[in-house]
């Protein structure tokens, strides 16, 4: 088992290594200037004070160096801890844009997907043994995973928030009210963060619904079903292994498709404006933000890559022919 975490941690390893690098490469193959789209913001007339400030924005953040050199200084600074200061928003840091925005993205991913993998492992075990829920959930389920995320929010906010005004369609948070800990700003919370988190949710339920109906299936017709069932196993109990050995592709599924779940996250939170990573990684782009656009898909990166090892973790403790491989391999 140690040999096989080894393994896993290094490969882990290597792929943030080469993620931070073209995370770091990307940004700088962007057209444009970001420090030009500075003095644009800043409107200084005068050719002196462009230039002069030009310089100074050139030599604090490190554009003035070989290209090799500022890709060292920002390995170094990553240790450090330190994201460096957002050309967007200057002179904020990016560390305190991120500490704002990825509890709201937070908040999004980790219910959207533990909740539709849940919820849709559950209705695709019962729709492949109840025909007239076959007959329901299969459709809708097709026509769930087959929608695009943007396309799902555009409708959603377009439907419950334009023209029946049911839900708010823009902000974490209704502008007139201040951040608090107080019963009417967590319902006001609850209530921005709803559309957004039932758009989430719908698409990827659709998914895991078909995979787990598809492989109960093939599950309930396989050789173990029929030879329990010739023993006089009740059915219950043949339908609770076939749940447990269909679950295992569905973790694999789950590893899979987070960077697809993190991404519809993503631009779900740019149609509703919502104030996580998504709108400030559109900000970054649009004024050629090096150092925000960094940071903001290092943390994405790095989430993923944490909730793909901790899948691996589950993986192990929930499939003994794994345990017994390993077990195998030592030997």
């Amino acid at each position: 088992m140690r040999r096989y975490f080894g393994r896993k941690l290094l490969i882990y390893g290597l792929t943030f290594f080469m993620a931070v690098t073209v995370n770091w490469l990307v940004p700088r193959l962007m057209p444009g200037d970001p420090v030009a789209s500075m003095l644009a913001r800043a409107r200084v007339a005068q050719p002196e004070a462009q230039e002069a400030l030009r310089v100074y924005y050139n030599n604090l953040f490190g554009f003035d160096l070989p290209w090799w050199q500022q890709y060292l200084n920002s390995w170094g600074s990553l240790f450090r801890g330190d994201f460096g200061i957002s050309l967007w928003a200057f002179p904020t840091p990016v560390a305190d844009l991120l500490t704002r925005a990825v509890p709201y993205s937070l908040a999004l991913l980790i219910p959207s997907i533990l909740l539709s993998w849940v919820v849709g492992n559950r209705l695709g075990a019962l729709a492949a043994r109840r025909k007239v829920l076959d007959n329901t959930v299969l459709p809708v389920s097709y026509v769930l995973t087959a929608t695009p995320y943007l396309w799902l929010a555009a409708l959603m906010a377009w439907g419950f928030g334009v023209v029946w005004g049911i839900f708010p369609v823009a902000g974490g948070y209704s502008f007139s009210m201040t951040p608090s800990l107080t019963w009417a700003f967590v319902v006001d919370l609850f209530w921005h963060w709803l559309l957004p988190f039932a758009s989430l949710f719908l698409v990827a339920l659709g998914g895991w619904a078909i995979g787990m109906r598809n492989v109960i299936i093939y599950e309930l017709e396989s050789d173990y079903a029929n030879y329990m069932s010739a023993l006089g196993a009740p059915q219950k109990l043949i339908r609770r292994y076939a749940f447990r050995n269909a679950v295992l592709p569905q973790i694999t599924g789950l590893a899979l498709q987070l960077g697809v779940l993190v991404a519809g996250a993503l631009v779900t939170e740019i149609v509703f404006s919502y104030p996580g990573l998504g709108s400030l990684i559109l900000a970054a782009i649009q004024n050629k933000d090096f150092f925000l656009l960094q940071g903001a898909f290092l943390f994405i990166v790095l989430g993923v890559l944490i909730a793909n090892f901790i899948i691996d973790v589950v993986y192990v403790i929930v499939d003994p022919r794994t345990r017994v491989g390993m077990a195998g391999a030592a030997a």
